[in-house]
């Protein structure tokens, strides 16, 4: 990626090397029975997995924990320096898209952590991979899913690790745009965990194709992609799809059971955003069943 030139996001904080600043427990200051009970329940509905909710809920029931104050990358951090200017990024990219439309863009926060972190929505954990907080507004990642997604995904490069967080602020868009709040209220109404596990799908699909509408109007304005980078990011939609994952963790796949999207499926919505640079074409929720 043509980087070297661009700026840097001044909304990176820097918590590696951090205590977590939770326990998990039942009874006394951990996670009393009631926030297992509603691990399980929330588990059902969106197909999350208990023990990754349990990690959310974990700390301090979900309120924010205190903990060192917040500090920036250090400048000879080559991996921290990328990924505070593709967050740089996408936040010129997002302000220009918001304000001709009339709307004020919220530039997110990304949070690097390592291990474990304390959040507004709980504890992060690394295992479950990079993940948005709509509570506090904050993209949170450690950087060792990099490393995974190189070895175990087979998905390397620049524009592949630039998708990752491209994708995570969709997130933070569907949450400005008031989408992310519809869609857990009509989960919480689903009729079956099925149902509830279909609206997470077309929520992922539709982040997808917003880290396309990123990739397509950053390169018009900037030229940062270069000659087959494009294919990095498609490559890592392919390999993170449930589909994919079920395959390798399981040897088999449970279409009900997927929260993210198919390998093609993800492929497909990225795709159309790159191609098209259009929100409006980012609507999943309107894509019937030819998903």
């Amino acid at each position: 990626m043509r980087l070297d030139d661009e700026r840097e996001s001044n909304n990176v904080e820097d918590r590696r090397g951090q205590s977590s600043g939770g326990g998990f427990g039942i009874g006394g200051g951990g996670l009393g029975i009631g926030g297992v009970v509603l691990a399980l329940v929330v588990s059902y509905f969106t197909g999350i997995s208990p023990s990754a909710l349990l990690g959310l809920l974990s700390n301090s029931g979900g309120r924010t924990v205190a903990s060192t104050p917040a500090r920036h990358p250090p400048a000879d951090d080559e991996m921290a320096t990328f990924v505070s200017k593709v967050l740089a990024d996408t936040e010129d990219t997002w302000q220009v898209i918001f304000r001709e439309s009339g709307r004020e863009y919220r530039d997110p926060k990304l949070v690097l952590f390592s291990g474990a972190t304390p959040t507004a929505c709980g504890t992060g954990r690394d295992a479950m991979g990079p993940f948005y907080c709509s509570l506090d507004q904050k993209v949170y990642i450690d950087l060792s899913f990099y490393r995974e997604l190189k070895e175990r995904f087979h998905a390397p490069g620049q524009f592949a690790q630039a998708y990752v967080i491209a994708h995570e602020v969709g997130h933070h868009v569907q949450n400005l745009l008031g989408i992310s709040n519809k869609v857990h209220a009509a989960q919480e109404k689903a009729e079956s965990k099925t149902k509830a596990n279909a609206l997470s799908v077309r929520l992922e699909l539709q982040a997808d194709c917003f880290a396309g509408i990123w990739a397509n109007h950053a390169d018009k304005m900037r030229h940062i992609i270069e000659p087959g980078e494009i294919e990095q990011a498609l490559k890592a939609a392919s390999a993170i799809g449930d589909d994919r994952l079920q395959e390798q963790s399981k040897g088999y796949v449970v279409p009900d059971t997927f929260t993210h999207g198919s390998s093609e499926q993800r492929v497909r919505w990225f795709k159309r955003g790159i191609e098209t640079g259009n929100v409006k074409e980012c609507n999943t929720f309107q894509a019937g069943n030819a998903l």
